[in-house]
């Protein structure tokens, strides 16, 4: 028997798919209003533009995601509202960048941490701001303080290295916050790795006195030279994080060759979601 249709025509069941959608997402993964130009990938909103875009008078906090921190955060549900809470969150990792071609057919670009510490350093000098490193050893943050003194000489520098410890007690904190307070800088750059850092700038962003917030991990090795960043050519095939494990493979192997794989996993459990939704409804208009 054939079937029949039903009376709404293609175009309204399309949008009807596409808003369940939509509601399926919102509903399971507690998505942030959006503030910026932002792509819906994996349950996160994404940032899609170009960091020129970015221009707020308001406190903002910028972390980023890669494939490595999207697995943490699954299994992290702190970790995951800090990522999710962002002002905005940068696809920092082609894994990202795949992702949203391959689920919403949306091209974005792989914008890392290193790019925002750049831009940020070329905008501050231009204007004479402050900047303040929090976190690493205080050798890394001489050593970076050094160099951003001889490329960027209009930005005025502080720094501070906090204890070495899985968990900051209230004085840790207390201090950190009250050195930041008293430079009152233009830029926080934090450098602890990830999940600390996103944990800690969501958590006291309330009280810090600075107009960006930024997490940035291994960009305070890179830019002090203690480690080695993988060339650009690298950057451009994609490959910067075959270049660390060749560099770093005690450290790096299960970030990639154990995490690497379970991202992939994940995205495929995420479309066959989305493809059971989508053909649930299109069973109901036939």
């Amino acid at each position: 028997m054939k079937s029949i249709i039903h009376p709404l025509n293609q175009i309204t069941i399309k949008h009807f798919i596409e808003f369940n959608i939509l509601s399926y997402y919102k509903n399971n993964f507690k998505m942030k209003q959006i503030k910026y130009n932002s792509t819906d990938v994996l349950g996160y909103n994404i940032f899609s533009a170009s960091l020129e875009n970015i221009k707020s008078t308001k406190k903002v906090v910028i972390n980023t995601i890669n494939q490595y921190s999207y697995c943490l955060a699954e299994k992290d549900k702190s970790f995951k509202k800090a990522l999710m809470d962002s002002d905005i969150l940068l696809p920092d990792g082609i894994g990202i960048v795949a992702a949203s071609r391959f689920i919403t057919k949306k091209k974005i670009n792989r914008i890392t941490g290193a790019d925002l510490h750049k831009y940020l350093l070329e905008k501050a000098n231009k204007n004479n701001w402050r900047c303040f490193y929090l976190g690493s050893t205080n050798q890394t943050l001489e050593k970076i303080r050094k160099r951003c003194n001889e490329e960027y000489p209009n930005i005025i520098i502080n720094t501070f290295s906090p204890p070495f410890k899985p968990d900051f007690a209230e004085e840790d904190n207390q201090k950190m916050i009250e050195r930041i307070n008293e430079f009152s800088p233009d830029v926080l750059f934090i450098g602890m790795t990830a999940p600390k850092q996103e944990k800690w700038a969501i958590s006291y962003k309330d009280f810090v006195e600075a107009k960006a917030i930024c997490s940035i991990g291994a960009v305070f090795d890179f830019y002090a030279g203690t480690v080695e960043r993988p060339r650009k050519l690298w950057r451009d095939l994609g490959l910067e994080w075959f270049g660390r494990l060749l560099k770093e493979p005690r450290r790096m192997w299960k970030r990639y060759l154990y995490y690497g794989p379970l991202f992939i996993y994940h995205i495929i459990m995420k479309i066959t979601i989305i493809d059971r939704y989508i053909f649930r409804f299109r069973s109901t208009f036939t």
